[in-house]
């Protein structure tokens, strides 16, 4: 197949990419190489990614509407993977028009880019940092998600509402995919595993907030990335039993799912920080602060549907993922232990 996969010198765009080149699929990587974090990274992804044969890089920003209908016009994908996005529910406090360019007006391009040019299915990234104030353990898509606590959670959440109305109005097939917390080689900077590593290997204190209370939903990219493609290979379908005076939040009457994508076993923070100590084989000076604006205290994703539905079964332990990324990263920058 002909995919285009957007955001692909990000973290879970270059691995995805990777798969279903290794696979045997033609992809098209966009990407605008932003300077949210250091450029050099996506290059870094990108130099793996272009020496395949079946890989196409283009330059160009999501909300560019020209750019992106003369793209999808030209190239006649069979399917879209829509990663790209302006990430970061901290950044969104500080930037907020940042993430109604790049995740509002950018989904949108491609939603029209879809709806006009015959793709079969749409497969676009969402977050767990739609259930907000939801406190419900584990998160269910079958759960309302309507009291986002960040304006990054509330574009996320937009993109569902449109990826919804487009499934509807024209029988484009979507699938959503709201991913816990991944981690994993050539993550980005910006994340805590990335940030904790670098500050213990230059002998500097870790900030840990919420005084480390936390538990998330670690979920190795290995894992995301299979039940992405997984996902992409199963179109998605109107529910037949769908019923309006009950309406099911993850599914509809529409060509429309959304799946939860995660580890579905939390980890305190304390116990991730204690996983990363014994990769490094160095203690971390701890600056204990009060919870973030914005953040929520816990992630758990019920990820049974997507087991379900496609197969997908994280099998990657916090210990395994950890030391893969460690060991990336000591020799991405070239560290000595």
């Amino acid at each position: 197949m002909k995919i285009l996969v957007t955001g692909a010198a990000g973290f879970i765009g270059f691995h995805t990419s990777k798969l279903l080149l290794e696979r045997g699929d033609e992809v098209v990587g966009l990407d605008n190489l932003n300077e949210y974090y250091d450029v050099t990274l996506k290059h870094a992804r990108l130099g793996i990614l272009t020496p395949y044969a079946r890989f196409k890089f283009v330059k160009l920003d999501l909300a560019d509407r020209a750019g992106m209908a003369k793209l999808f016009a030209t190239e006649g994908f069979d399917r879209v993977i829509h990663l790209g996005a302006q990430a970061g529910v901290r950044y969104s406090i500080q930037e907020p028009f940042a993430y109604i360019d790049s995740n509002v007006q950018g989904t949108m391009t491609v939603l029209e880019g879809c709806r006009h040019n015959g793709v079969q299915h749409l497969v676009y990234a969402s977050t767990s940092s739609v259930y907000g104030a939801n406190t419900k353990m584990p998160f269910s898509v079958h759960q309302n998600v309507d009291h986002p606590l960040s304006l990054y959670a509330a574009t996320k959440k937009g993109n569902e509402l449109m990826a919804h109305t487009y499934a509807s109005l024209y029988g484009l097939p979507v699938t959503g995919l709201r991913f816990f917390t991944v981690y994993g080689p050539f993550g980005r900077p910006d994340m805590a595993l990335f940030l904790f590593t670098k500050n213990i290997l230059a002998g500097k204190p870790i900030d840990v907030f919420n005084y480390g209370h936390h538990r998330r939903d670690f979920t190795y990219v290995g894992d995301i990335v299979q039940g992405v493609v997984r996902a992409m290979d199963h179109i998605a379908q109107p529910n037949a039993e769908w019923n309006s005076d009950r309406p099911d939040p993850g599914t509809s009457k529409a060509p429309y799912r959304i799946y939860n994508i995660g580890n579905q076993q939390p980890v305190e923070l304390m116990r991730y920080i204690e996983v990363l100590e014994e990769c490094l084989g160095r203690k971390a000076e701890k600056n204990l602060l009060p919870m973030q604006l914005g953040d929520v205290p816990d992630t758990w994703a019920d990820v049974e549907d997507l087991v379900t539905d496609v197969g997908y079964r994280p099998a990657t332990p916090v210990e395994q993922g950890v030391r893969r990324f460690v060991d990336w990263y000591l020799d991405y920058y070239k560290v000595k232990l």
